[in-house]
């Protein structure tokens, strides 16, 4: 059992003035810095889990920490003490929305709730990361006479970070989370934004009804409701409510993450419509138009192969070299392409493990990465704009050990050249080799223009890939050599 702080008590150098509250995860304190003009709100956590869950934790918790925004509580600083993660975050005086829920609240003000949290969730979204414990627990409320609620969310990076050393069965915080999870998320699979959209859909239901969606007694009959049963109509258990909440609820806690809305601020515009009495904002559904895609992919496919017949069936006709055709699969994305990555999808799909499927997101061991200047990869550069001939996705690490990683490839796909080391002086090679990839990295030290000391150049020897180079750089006290075992060498393809 964790010993509870008390007041007077000196915690990671914070003094701690009084609990705020506790639960499943860890209690919160109202502590001071001596360094700190006002208080924070201190959360120590019960789930410290094995090693690689307090790397994770803080890890996540350095990247909420880069998130400023006003309806996300800042993150102000997180480590280990005494055996125990800590995090000091922005000090809100009011509560949360389940307090405020259990108080009593109108529609006006649970849309209101919702719709200001969703502002706060989608910009961590732009900036790659994700909530995955969105609940009614983690919505700070603050109320102020004659003006409308403040709303911020809180706990980003901690959901994740406990979670492996979490039991099913564990008392208050399992619970409570599953209450509001996904179903991607209770199959252990891959998620993104989406997960949170139908957590923050579950938490509107939550606060339009005062009933969690699927009310049950055990965690493995809820776990079967969400994936199992439909969405819950709020209108049954709050008459008074206008009926178009029960299609907003139905969309946001769509089975299918395709089917729901494409972002907490499109489920949240929905909402205040459906509260007004109004039809919803017209949102593209690609579930709902499947069909109709499908059709014009086929009307299109007949087009382009009716104008390759047409050039191949010309007697002046020359049949294409079989050395120089390309296929489909590595052809490099043309200007406008629909997807995440816009023209830079080619690079993603190539490196599908290390590179997160969509910009502004997290990659392999937690990179945030994004489209950016060949040239200059400080300079992000929009998506939809074909660089002339190199293209790069710049990712940033933690540090631990890798600080960032470009990958430029040529837009043509043509082979590169032999690296040299134009930022400093080269110390040293290996070749390599995973699964069937194979290359060689260059390392050696010097001082980059952004002030990284330059670390990994990797190479590879296959067609498919032999188009890019990987530029990685660690921590001043590392290496290129260290930077190849501690990172190259466990990093996936």
């Amino acid at each position: 059992m964790v010993a509870v702080l008390v007041p007077g008590e000196v915690f990671a150098g914070y003094r701690i003035v009084r609990q705020l509250g506790a639960g499943g995860m860890g209690a919160v304190y109202l502590a001071r810095h001596p360094e700190l003009t006002r208080p924070v709100a201190l959360k120590v956590l019960t789930g410290d889990g094995d090693d690689e869950s307090r790397k994770r934790f803080l890890r996540e918790a350095k990247l909420a920490a880069r998130l400023q925004h006003p309806n996300v509580v800042a993150v102000i600083d997180r480590g280990r003490f005494d055996e125990r993660l800590w995090i000091a975050m922005q000090f809100v005086d009011g509560s949360d929305a389940a307090a405020a829920l259990r108080r009593g609240l109108t529609a006006e003000r649970a849309v209101h709730i919702v719709t200001e949290a969703a502002k706060g969730l989608d910009a961590a979204h732009d900036a790659g990361l994700l909530h995955r414990d969105v609940k009614p627990a983690n919505i700070l409320v603050a109320r102020a006479d004659g003006e409308p609620d403040r709303v911020l969310v809180t706990d980003f990076g901690i959901a994740r970070a406990v979670e492996q050393s979490t039991a099913l069965t564990a008392e208050g915080m399992v619970l409570a989370t599953l209450a509001y999870a996904a179903p991607e998320q209770l199959e252990a699979g891959p998620i993104d934004r989406r997960a949170d959209i139908y957590a923050l859909g579950a938490t509107l239901f939550h606060l339009l009804t005062g009933s969690v969606p699927f009310p049950r007694d055990d965690p493995m009959t809820i776990l079967h409701a969400h994936l199992s049963e439909p969405p819950p109509q709020p209108t049954l258990l709050n008459p008074v409510l206008p009926k178009g909440f029960d299609a907003v609820i139905a969309r946001a806690m769509a089975k299918d993450p395709r089917d729901r809305y494409p972002s907490c601020g499109a489920l949240a515009a929905a909402a205040i419509a459906a509260l007004r009495g109004e039809p919803e904002p017209v949102l593209p559904n690609p579930r709902r138009h499947r069909r109709i895609l499908m059709a014009g992919l086929v009307i299109g496919l007949v087009v382009a192969l009716a104008a390759v017949l047409g050039l191949t069936l010309r007697p002046s006709s020359a049949p294409a070299s079989a050395g120089t055709a390309k296929s489909p699969a590595s052809a490099p994305r043309a200007s406008g392409e629909a997807g995440p990555w816009g023209v830079y999808g080619s690079i993603a799909d190539r490196f599908p493990n290390l590179l997160p499927s969509f910009p502004h997101a997290l990659g392999y061991q937690g990179m945030y990465c994004r489209a950016a200047d060949s040239k200059d990869a400080t300079t992000s550069v929009p998506l939809n704009v074909t660089p002339a001939t190199l293209a790069t996705i710049r990712c940033d690490g933690d540090g631990d050990p890798l600080e960032m990683v470009a990958i430029t490839c040529t837009v043509d796909r043509s082979p590169r050249p032999e690296p040299n080391f134009v930022f400093g002086t080269r110390r040293g090679e290996q070749r390599w080799t995973k699964g069937t990839e194979s290359g060689t990295a260059t390392w050696g030290d010097g001082q980059t223009a952004q002030g990284y000391l330059y670390g990994l150049m990797v190479t590879f020897d296959s067609p498919a890939l032999n188009s890019c180079y990987l530029y990685s750089f660690g921590s001043n006290e590392l290496t290129g050599a260290e930077l190849f075992e501690k990172w190259w060498a466990d990093a996936p393809l």
